[in-house]
Order: structure tokens, then sequence, then C-alpha cells
């Protein structure tokens, strides 16, 4: 499961990569022209709109990024598959759509917002999960003559599409109830006091990577249940000492927590790679510290380290929580970046908010510590810290005993103890690289006299075989006797 959800995180960094920019855009727009929001100002409107053109398309991002990235030979099919797979969900589930499909002339107010916020990363997700496994599975069938047109990679699409419509049915049902149970759950927070502002919180950020965050948001934000946090915070109709206090304590998080987090990752990527994450992880830091757009930090590592997540969660919910007790509030209107916080202090609500700087100030060590000592600790693979997809010099001449790739996989299966004792196969430039259960009952001798050129033992798990620019071959026999 780990290697799995390892996998989904490299896939996701592509999309992710381009993230920090577009927020940085929107930023500038809303530097220019905050209270208008490109209202007031062609140069704010074209920046908003420049950065929002990627920002508001996360979710299409995400399905062709995941579909793409999680294919076995990263083709532009999977892609196309999960573009297809997603609009094919948001869609039918639109609220003009659902409309139709239950015979009625208006939704319910819960179905209206569940169903007005389908366009949510997880749906993406999902989307280029379902698309990638398709891909993987019917890229190479062969349909009878009078379909052949429609075999091989043009089939992928089309199941996609089949499999996403069964997806829809299920969600056309599951998706109102599960975002009335949040919302339900959100108004029984609110009743908590700081507490309650602590453990959502936790559920804020725990909940984004399924996109079902937006209704606990609008029980605080909005005037959904009477809070107005947001809405009140800014129309000078709340309360000294309690308005701001579900979303004051973000900014410690978003202006310092993550950028520590970001350092820490930097810090522990591995020197021949910390080049090439310095940029990503700049980028996503500044964004983070000026704008609050946290999205390109957080996918970074939801996936490959979720444990980094929870600890992200919880360390949220504390700082909502400290903030809470000791009235340290500030607002905003876009999110708790810099921007906002400079704004919100000509607000009466904001109350001793220079405080949030000073917790800011303490937790960027609270993060960078933590996720540096995680990190290192349990050898998460935070960018910067995955295998190596380039090999050694003298592994890219190097030239197999045989041409027999099928006799071949057929040795090595056999040598590392069957495919009893393989969990993943895959490879890189030069080298396959198995997943095992137990490395210790690989025969080397057996995968050399086979015709391969050596044999490496990362872990207790992992092996790798050198067979040189050919691999693929080898890597496409095996899995098929796998």
């Amino acid at each position: 499961m780990m290697k799995y959800l390892q996998n989904v995180g490299k896939a996701l960094m592509m999309p992710v990569s381009v993230l920090p920019a577009a927020a940085v855009l929107m930023g500038i727009g809303y530097w220019i022209d905050p209270t208008g929001w490109g209202g007031d100002s062609v140069a704010a409107a074209f920046f908003i709109k420049a950065g929002a053109a990627i920002i508001d398309n996360i979710p299409i991002l995400f399905a062709v990024g995941i579909a793409y990235g999680m294919s076995k030979d990263k083709h532009g099919g999977a892609a196309l598959a999960g573009l297809v797979g997603f609009l094919t969900v948001t869609t039918l589930l639109s609220p003009g759509a659902v409309t139709q499909l239950f015979h009625v002339k208006e939704l319910t107010p819960i179905q209206a917002l569940a169903f007005g916020k389908i366009n949510n990363a997880f749906i993406g997700i999902l989307s280029g999960l379902i698309a990638s496994a398709v891909y993987n599975r019917f890229h190479k069938v062969e349909l009878p003559d009078f379909l052949a047109f429609f075999s091989g990679r043009r089939a992928v699409a089309i199941v996609t599409s089949v499999i996403m419509l069964a997806v829809s049915g299920v969600l056309l049902f599951v998706w109102p109830p599960v975002y009335n149970g949040l919302v339900t759950f959100g108004e029984t927070l609110a009743d908590m006091g700081p507490l309650g502002a602590g453990i959502y919180g936790f559920f804020n950020r725990l909940l984004i990577p399924i996109g079902m965050h937006h209704p606990l948001n609008a029980v605080f934000w909005f005037d959904f249940a009477g809070i107005n946090d947001l809405g009140n915070f800014w129309g000078g109709t709340g309360k000294v000492g309690t308005t701001g206090m579900y979303m004051a304590g973000f900014f410690p998080v978003m202006m310092f927590g993550l950028p520590g987090a970001c350092l820490a990752m930097y810090h522990t990527a591995k020197s021949n790679k910390k080049k090439a994450v310095y940029g990503l992880l700049l980028a996503a830091a500044v964004a983070s510290f000026f704008t609050g757009v946290t999205e390109p930090i957080e996918f970074s590592f939801m996936f490959v380290a979720p444990v980094l997540y929870v600890i992200h969660a919880v360390l949220t919910g504390i700082s909502m929580f400290i903030a809470a007790s000791f009235g340290w509030f500030a607002g905003f209107g876009f999110s708790a970046g810099l921007i906002d916080f400079v704004l919100s202090q000509k607000i009466k609500y904001a109350t001793n908010s220079y405080m949030l700087l000073g917790l800011g100030v303490v937790y960027f060590f609270v993060y960078y510590f933590i996720f540096k000592f995680v990190i290192i600790k349990f050898n998460l693979k935070t960018p910067g810290r995955d295998e190596d997809e380039v090999e050694f010099e003298e592994d890219k001449n190097v030239q197999v005993k045989t041409n027999n790739w099928s006799a071949l996989a057929s040795s090595i299966l056999i040598a590392v103890g069957g495919k009893e004792n393989i969990t993943d196969v895959d490879n890189c430039a030069t080298r396959l690289r198995l997943s095992v259960k137990d490395s210790s009952i690989v025969d080397e001798a057996a995968i050399k006299r086979a015709g391969a050129a050596g044999v490496v033992k990362p872990g207790k798990e992992s092996v790798q075989i050198i067979i040189g620019p050919k691999v693929q071959f080898v890597t496409d026999e095996l899995k098929k006797l796998v």
C-alpha cells in the first residue's frame, strides 16, 4: 500500500510543479487589488486570471497527471483517459444534470452544495487512478476484426468512461449524505469553543486529499449555520474576541510552518537532487507565505509520506486551538498568507494578531525539526529522496548474454524465488527493479548465469538486476509471468 501511495505521489509531482508559479501570479494580482480582486485594476485581473487558470483547474491537472504518471509506459493515451473519466463524472454530477436525473425542479440545499463541489481534487485523483489502471490492463487488448479500430490504446478511454458511469451512479447517492454528515459534524464542533476550532483545523487539513474540507469550511466561514466567521470579520457584523476564531490559527501554519517543512525536505533531499527540488520547494514556500496557497507543498508529500500529512493536520489543529484560546485573531478573504494578514490589521476584530507571528516563528522550527526527524528516521520518500532514475555510467554500456527476453525473464523469476516472493516489478534506464518479500533467498549466481550483468540488493525487500539499455524488454516479459 505504501509503495502504491508513493507512486501516486511521484505521479502528482508533475502537475504540482506548476502550482507555485500560479499561486505567485494570483498573489501579485491580489496584492495590486486586494479588495476588488481584479475588479478595480486591469493589471490585477490579468495576474489573477492567469494564476486562476491553473489553480482553479487543479482537479483536471491531477486527473491527467496521475493517469499519465501511473501508466506503465507514460503514454498520452492514459492522460486522455484520465481527462475523459474526470469529465464524465463532473458532467453527470453537475447540479443541472442531477436535477434531470432525479426529475426535480431544484435540488435540496445539501444536494446543491454537494454537487456544486463535485469538481474537486478527490474526483481528479480518483479519475486518474482508474484511468491508469484501465490503461495498464487494456492498452494492448485485441478486439475482433469488426472492432479492430478500437483495439489497444483506443479502447482505454472508452472503457474508462464506462467505469466512470458506474462510479457516478454510486456517487449520485453517496456524495450528498457524506457531505451532509460533515456539515452536521461541523455544527457540533461550533458549540465546543476553542477545542472545536482545534478539531476543525485538524479535519480541515485531513480532508483536503478527498476534497471534503469544503462542507466544514461552509459551516465555519460562511453564513451556512449562523457562524459566518469570514463574512462577519470583513463585513463588520461580528463580535470582538470571537470573530476570527476559525481563521486565525491558519496563519502560523501557512506563513511559517509549511515553509519550515519545505526547508526540512530540502535539507533531507539527496545531494544530487537538491538542485532539482530547490526551485519547487522555494516557490511553494514563497507562495504559502505570501498568499496562503498551500497545495503545492501539501500535495508534494501527502501521498509519498502520509504520516507527515497527519502530523501536519495535528499541528494545524493545535495552532487553531492556541489562537482561539488566547484570543489572537486575524482574518482572511483569500487565504492565510502575509497579504491577508496585513489587510486584516485595519479590521477591529484583529486582536493581538501580532502574537500569531510569534507563534508562527515557533511553528517554523517545530515543522522543520519534526519533519526532518521523521523523514530521516523512517526514510520517507519526500521530494528529492526517491530512488534515482539514472544509473551508473558503467551500466549504460552493458550488453546481456542473450536476446531471448522471455527465457531470461523466466530464469530471473525462478532465481528470485518465484512470483510468490515478488511484490512489484519496475525498471529504470538500465536496471530491473524488484520489490520482494525476502531478498536473502535470491540466487545471484543463477541470475548471472541466465545472462544478467549483475545483481544489487539495496535492502531486505529490494533487488536490482543490471540488464542494460534493453531492460524494458525483460521487464515486459517478467510482468507477463507474474
